[in-house]
């Protein structure tokens, strides 16, 4: 017995093995959106959702000291407390200033021991690289800091969630001065009003040589306009929250038009 080929059959064929084809790819697709799904990247704080108008400014202290006490006295004149995030070789170096800091009600916090590209190094350096670096302010201040900032700006999934099971929050910024450029303190203090806005964290250098001349005009004009400036930790949501995939964090009683 056989069957007589047709065009019809060979059609027919045909179409059963497109089906099976479509159907495999279909799998995999679903599979693959998944994985991608289960797959969440951690992310540090950029800002934060409030309708409140009020932001925090920070400044990262890692190799220069020369402009440190002058941004205290500005900062006293405004009555504005802000959060230093602070590397363990530069308190180890500037043990007074770290004194200073926290004596003026500044929240001294963990900017890494020696300022390296954390997602290059294994977990449990990146552990002792906190540790250490917490250690050390909580001996002069009597505080361990319950920030972090990575050097650099520079993290990796591993690197938040190593920050995470420390019980610490990882804090990036998202408006930056660019001070360590050098550009001129008109041009700082423009570049920061212009992105304010509230639940904003500001990123300053302690040791950048314009910033104490820009710093006045920045605090002036914000108090002008109603904003509250307070320590990160007194901006960021401590529980019920969510991060959303712009570094937001949101607390978990805003409704969705809320957000």
């Amino acid at each position: 017995m056989y069957y007589t080929v047709t065009k019809k059959r060979i059609f027919a064929a045909l179409l059963f093995v497109l089906a099976a084809v479509l159907a495999v790819c279909g799998c995999l697709y679903e599979t693959r959106s998944v994985q991608a799904a289960a797959h969440k990247k951690e992310l540090p704080i950029y800002n934060i959702k409030t309708n409140e108008k009020k932001i925090a400014i920070s400044f990262d202290a890692a190799w220069g000291n020369e402009e440190t006490q002058q941004l205290i006295d500005i900062l006293k004149e405004y009555n504005v407390k802000t959060t230093f995030f602070v590397v363990g070789a530069w308190v180890d170096k500037y043990p007074e200033s770290v004194r200073a800091l926290a004596a003026a009600g500044h929240e001294v916090c963990n900017h890494s021991n020696t300022h390296p590209h954390m997602p290059k190094l294994s977990q449990a350096e990146m552990q002792s690289q906190i540790t250490t670096c917490n250690e050390k302010i909580k001996a002069i201040t009597g505080t361990a800091p319950i920030l972090f900032r990575p050097p650099y700006g520079d993290y990796n999934d591993n690197l938040i969630r190593t920050v995470n099971g420390l019980k610490m929050y990882p804090v990036q910024w998202s408006v930056d001065s660019l001070d360590w450029q050098n550009p001129t303190p008109q041009q700082i203090a423009s570049r920061v009003l212009s992105a304010v806005k509230p639940g904003s964290i500001v990123l300053f250098h302690n040791g950048a040589k314009n910033t104490p001349a820009a710093l006045p005009t920045v605090l002036k004009t914000l108090q002008a306009e109603g904003y509250q400036i307070i320590p990160v930790s007194q901006l960021i949501y401590k529980s019920n929250y969510t991060i959303d995939s712009s570094g937001m964090q949101i607390p978990t009683f805003l409704t969705s038009s809320q957000r």
